[in-house]
């Protein structure tokens, strides 16, 4: 098994985490797809990342598809529970969670356009979205240990990735201050050796064509 990926993108790291914690043994493969020579466009035709290829060199892209997959070849440390009121539960998470991305990553590419072509209304509105976002998961939590209850699940690690993300992009918006809840599982996940290994670096210029 094969991830590509970058090592700022979002979305590959919450599938890195999964398969730490899924102990499941794969390759890593660096690669950006803004690159001239990057092999993304020929292993995902939306030409974004992560992307996972499986033994019979089959593709799956799309974050959500590729850790719930993973969730289900090995039995080892479930992350998404079989239970439907539960799972769909997790997954709400993980869709508020990947929003507050989608909206984090597109304010990181405005910022980047040239100053004439810059949008302050789209940022305005993507921040927006990230304050709302971060306030729900906030309620949401309240004082519980973990983001659904008292278990570890793909819900506090899409979370806890896009906590980390705002951090690495979005140092600013003080988020700790304004939910000292969310920074107390901040730091309880920074402990898991599949955060701390994780954690993004700056060696690619941008994160753009991350995907879900």
């Amino acid at each position: 098994m094969k991830l590509l990926g970058s090592l700022t993108s979002p979305f590959v790291r919450k599938a890195r985490i999964v398969l730490a914690e899924k102990k499941i043994e794969y390759t890593f493969e660096l690669d950006n797809p803004w690159d001239e020579n990057s092999r993304i466009p020929d292993a995902n035709p939306l030409g974004k990342v992560p992307v996972l290829v499986l033994e019979d060199a089959s593709t799956l892209f799309d974050s959500r598809v590729i850790v719930e997959f993973l969730d289900s070849v090995s039995p080892i440390s479930r992350l998404i529970p079989a239970n439907n009121r539960e799972k769909i539960e997790v997954k709400r998470w993980e869709a508020l969670a990947d929003g507050v991305l989608d909206a984090a990553v597109t304010v990181v590419l405005e910022r980047r356009r040239p100053s004439k072509q810059r949008s302050e209304a789209t940022i305005k509105r993507q921040m927006d979205k990230i304050e709302r976002g971060a306030a729900v998961m906030s309620r949401d939590l309240a004082d519980q240990p973990w983001c659904t209850g008292n278990a570890f699940t793909l819900a506090d690690i899409a979370c806890g990735v896009a906590l980390g993300y705002l951090d690495f992009r979005h140092e600013p918006f003080d988020w700790r201050v304004l939910h000292p809840n969310l920074a107390k599982l901040a730091a309880k996940l920074a402990e898991r050796p599949s955060f701390a290994d994780t954690v993004p670096r700056e060696t690619q210029p941008a994160d753009a064509n991350t995907q879900k």
